[in-house]
């Protein structure tokens, strides 16, 4: 169809439409949805800098954040007139963000007070290991029976608490009560609600059950909790249910549209794969992996080392249902290493294709534990290995086990998840970025002996934000009934190979993760100028010093300069 008869078709057909501001961790996006009709209309995306100053750090800059929005929004809305469609059509906005990742800004002057931290920084893992020391037992569960998750660099409390100890800015504007926490989510409507100017301060439930602030049965901050981690409760968001009328757009094309939906991004999937009854279940492929199941009313506490966390409240007066969910830290974050670090393959697309020129990994294993292992393991000792390589090796295979790699770890978690309910997935329902390489569908397929299915439209994230911004009370123009919800065309794919191949992969594959574990040491001893020595490992100290003795020793024997 093209883009004339697309307008005039749209123009006798379309009904109100519902935007949605998708902020993930790669890159940011804005769409645009007919709310009777689910059909995504038009979009532009914006890829997002990320920074790593140090090992294990992981940062971005919340003001390039923030224009990335305002990019996406301006160059959608022309998208939209080139095709005829009023964007006065647009009568509620949704947002979708990142999780985790770690905000503190001046409220008085609106600026940023230090980079956003993200979810997948590893700089809190001493702090974790003190708190962790410090507990009965010694255990990481510590805080499960109030929060669902266990004490971890992945969650946002550790990093706001690194912020407040270590960066003079941050602490001063906490003593002189300028500071506002927040994650993306809290930010973004902030800003986009008029910032410094009367911005509202808000997060939802979803967003606020991944701070270790945030007691998952009272639906509130925990002021236990917040003393635990010495947090001053000003300078967190009201938390508000994940589908209500919580400001305005106060600039740009779109200045006067209700933001009405807001959800963590695992969670907007959940909505948007239509996950409503309990025992439904989604597994997200973006930069990071994450497998949620609706375990409906009550919270379920995971004995496999799953995390227990709000899905979604749909209505200030509704009831919030939960999930287990089941978290991997790296994903399409694996693609992008092989690209950027290693330069093996030049975009996505050819990793599919140098994969399935070799269509094994010749007994290669790949366990990208860059930022430790998470579910099930929450282990943030382990590193990324690859192991089992032999002359024969190619980058090929490299590329087949980094695939494989994202399929296993699905597997883990699935397991736990089986584990835990009791009740075996007989299908895994997917969606994401990297759902596009039909070669790791199968894979997954294979490596779980049970069928994936893959919705025609991937972007289940931002359509959950929408649907929650468009079914707000004073918006109400996205029926969540059952019988209102829209058929999702998908595309199923069934397993292929035997199940004893795949259960001799997946054998391979924990041995590999065991030795991944345990690699890196903790609390490593600084030097005068606050860098971490390599003579903090004894071992490594010795092996340095020996190496050199022995360099010497072979320069004085051989005569050499």
């Amino acid at each position: 169809m093209n883009g004339a008869m697309a307008a005039s078709s749209h123009r006798i057909t379309l009904g109100p439409l519902v935007a949605a501001i998708d902020q993930g961790t790669s890159s940011t996006r804005f769409l645009v949805f007919n709310s009777k009709t689910a059909e995504l209309l038009s979009h532009h995306q914006v890829e997002i800098k990320q920074s790593f100053p140090k090992e294990g750090w992981v940062e971005e800059d919340p003001k390039e954040i923030l224009q990335s929005v305002y990019e996406c929004m301006e160059r959608t809305c022309e998208k939209l007139t080139q095709l005829n469609i009023d964007i006065s059509n647009i009568k509620a906005i949704g947002v979708t963000n990142q999780r985790e990742t770690t905000v503190v800004w001046d409220k008085e002057t609106g600026e940023p007070l230090y980079n956003a931290i993200v979810w997948l920084d590893l700089r809190t893992q001493s702090t974790v290991e003190r708190l962790i020391n410090k507990t009965p037992g010694k255990n990481k569960n510590h805080l499960k029976h109030k929060t669902g998750l266990p004490i971890s660099t992945y969650f946002s409390a550790v990093k706001l608490r690194w912020l407040m100890d270590n960066v003079d800015e941050v602490h001063e504007a906490v003593v002189s009560h300028r500071a506002m926490f927040g994650t993306v989510d809290s930010w973004l409507i902030w800003c986009l609600t008029g910032g410094k100017s009367g911005g509202v301060h808000c997060t939802d439930v979803t967003n606020a059950s991944r701070t270790m602030l945030f007691n998952i049965h009272t639906l509130d901050w925990d002021p236990e909790l917040c003393t635990y981690f010495g947090i001053p409760m000003e300078i967190l968001p009201r938390v508000r249910s994940s589908s209500e009328i919580y400001g305005l757009m106060k600039s740009g094309a779109l200045s006067g549209i209700p933001i009405s939906g807001c959800l963590g991004d695992q969670s907007a999937a959940l909505v948007g794969q239509m996950c409503f009854q309990e025992g439904q279940a989604k597994n997200t492929y973006g930069t990071g992996c994450f497998l949620l199941r609706n375990t409906g009313a009550k919270p379920v506490m995971s004995d496999h080392g799953l995390l227990t966390t709000v899905a979604y409240k749909l209505g200030r007066d509704k009831p919030a249902c939960y999930a287990l969910e089941g978290s991997v830290a790296i994903c399409g974050a694996v693609v992008r290493w092989l690209q950027d670090n290693l330069g093996i393959i030049g975009s996505s697309e050819e990793l599919e294709k140098l994969a399935a020129s070799v269509g094994t990994s010749y007994g290669c294993y790949f366990v990208p534990a860059f930022s430790g292992l998470y579910a099930p393991y929450w282990e943030p000792s382990a590193r990324g290995i690859i192991c089992g390589l032999t002359q024969f090796t190619n980058k090929s295979h490299v590329a087949f086990a980094a695939l494989e790699a994202v399929c296993f770890q699905t597997r883990e978690i699935l397991d736990a998840m089986n584990q835990d309910s009791g009740i075996p997935l007989t299908q895994l329902q997917v969606d994401g970025g990297m759902t596009s390489n039909r070669l790791l569908m199968q894979l997954q397929a294979d490596i779980l002996c049970i069928p994936v299915v893959k919705p025609s439209m991937p972007e289940t994230t931002a359509l959950g934000a929408a649907m929650a911004a468009g079914a707000a009370e004073g918006v109400s123009v996205w029926s969540l009934s059952p019988e209102d919800l829209s058929e999702v065309t998908s595309e199923k794919f069934e397993p292929q190979i035997n199940p004893d191949e795949s259960e001799f992969r997946y054998a391979r594959w924990k041995k590999a993760v065991q030795k991944s574990m345990n690699w890196e040491t903790t609390e490593p001893v600084c030097n005068g100028n606050g860098e971490t020595s390599i003579f903090s490992s004894i071992p490594l100290g010795l092996y340095i010093m020996g190496s050199m003795l022995m360099l010497v020793g072979a320069k004085y024997l051989t005569g050499r300069d």
